[in-house]
């Protein structure tokens, strides 16, 4: 997992190197046509038909679509504020999902729960700042995309267990390539001839999303969910590292406040999740 994150926060500082200077739109579009490319070769290999009835079903349609729009808004948003300030609102996440769940799946979730989810909520507005001179207006995009990316996992949980992971992969690649032109229309923009160190950062975007993809997916097959989940925030700390390394960025104090408290809620809420699956196996035994 902690590998996985180290990853995906590589490919987050590739995309926002090329989303900068070529349309974001462009970017996600290209993305998409070639990670659909890779996947699609994977799960033929594997069995896994991309062109099938499955990937009509009311729960493939919604992931894909939130895939396409979430990735529509984290890319824009990468090239609008900073690296870091980005990948903090992201780890409010796994929140957003665990409140999606006990509204719209039926989940118990505790007061405890509720009062963790709270405090990451204030964290963010921590991190955003509204009031203050700093504020990033772009920072919504993000969490929109958290918003959009806890529908696209809430969809993956009552997925049909008969369809394979890399047909939903290859589904939300698809799907990235009409969004990223549907960008560009929003925006007229028009695509742009590109260097090649922007096709470098490219391909080494999508070369680290597919060992990042890869990564978590072993991780939570070979680990148990409640153990390696809480490694998904490392990916913070990565990225803020690269950001300062190779971007010049210089975290304020309320990104590390804020950051602290989404992350600190997140770990309690792991925690508390974990806690009463225990009480309920040993309730279940007795």
């Amino acid at each position: 997992m902690v590998g996985s994150m180290l990853a995906f926060a590589f490919e987050d500082l590739f995309l926002k190197r090329a989303a900068s200077v070529i349309p974001p739109g462009q970017v996600i579009a290209m993305m998409g046509a070639a990670g659909a490319a890779c996947f699609w070769l994977v799960a033929l290999r594997r069995g896994e038909p991309i062109l099938c009835r499955a990937a009509l079903s009311p729960a493939a349609l919604i992931r894909a679509l939130s895939e396409a729009v979430a990735t529509m808004l984290y890319v824009t948003a990468l090239a609008l504020i900073p690296l870091s300030v980005n990948s903090a609102l992201l780890q409010a996440s796994p929140l957003v999902v665990t409140m999606g769940a006990a509204l719209f799946l039926g989940e118990p979730v505790g007061w405890r729960r509720w009062s963790a989810i709270l405090v990451g909520f204030a964290g963010v507005i921590v991190i955003l700042r509204p009031f203050g001179a700093g504020f990033e207006a772009a920072g919504l995009l993000t969490v929109a995309c958290v918003v959009v990316l806890a529908a696209r996992d809430l969809a993956t949980r009552v997925m049909p267990a008969s369809i394979g992971t890399f047909q939903l992969t290859t589904w939300a690649y698809l799907a990235m390539v009409p969004a990223g032109i549907i960008l560009m229309g929003i925006a007229g923009t028009a695509p742009q001839t590109m260097e090649p160190a922007r096709l470098l950062d490219l391909t080494f975007a999508l070369m680290t999303g597919l060992v990042g993809y890869w990564a978590v997916t072993a991780a939570m097959r070979l680990g148990e969910v409640s153990v390696v989940a809480p490694f998904r925030y490392t990916r913070l700390v990565f990225a803020m590292i690269l950001a300062m390394l190779f971007l010049g960025e210089r975290p304020d104090f309320l990104t590390y406040a804020g950051s602290a408290l989404v992350i600190g809620s997140g770990l309690y809420t792991f925690w508390r999740e974990t806690r009463r699956k225990s009480l309920s196996k040993r309730g279940r035994a007795g």
